[in-house]
């Protein structure tokens, strides 16, 4: 009997560790910030430094947006990135003032 008592002591005792064991296992969680910088060529710039051209463009093409930050690269094309009615866009422009596709950006100087 003692022999009994004594092996379902035993087994419960495993069993407790193990579960013990396998739930600390489970709380290693990294709670990191992963900060990711592009290097796409352009510096930021304040909008006073944009191109009269481009400013015009803005207004006339974007009446209701507002510029959030604005960058130029190394070939005076300019990334714009506007907030229209709540929503973030980014647009591209020439030192003309005339609309870029992102393809036709040169990324990187």
């Amino acid at each position: 009997m003692k022999k009994l008592v004594l092996t379902v002591a035993v087994a419960i005792l495993t069993v407790g560790v193990s579960v013990s064991t396998f739930a600390n296992d489970n709380n290693n969680i990294s709670n990191s910030i992963i900060t990711v910088i592009t290097n796409d060529g352009f510096k930021e710039i304040t909008v006073k430094e944009l191109p009269e051209a481009v400013s015009s463009a803005i207004l006339k093409d974007f009446k209701t947006a507002t510029v959030a930050r604005v960058y130029v690269n190394g070939i005076e094309q300019y990334k714009i990135e506007l907030t229209i009615d709540g929503a973030e866009n980014v647009v591209y422009a020439d030192k003309e003032g005339k609309w870029l596709k992102e393809e036709e950006v040169n990324m990187v100087e």
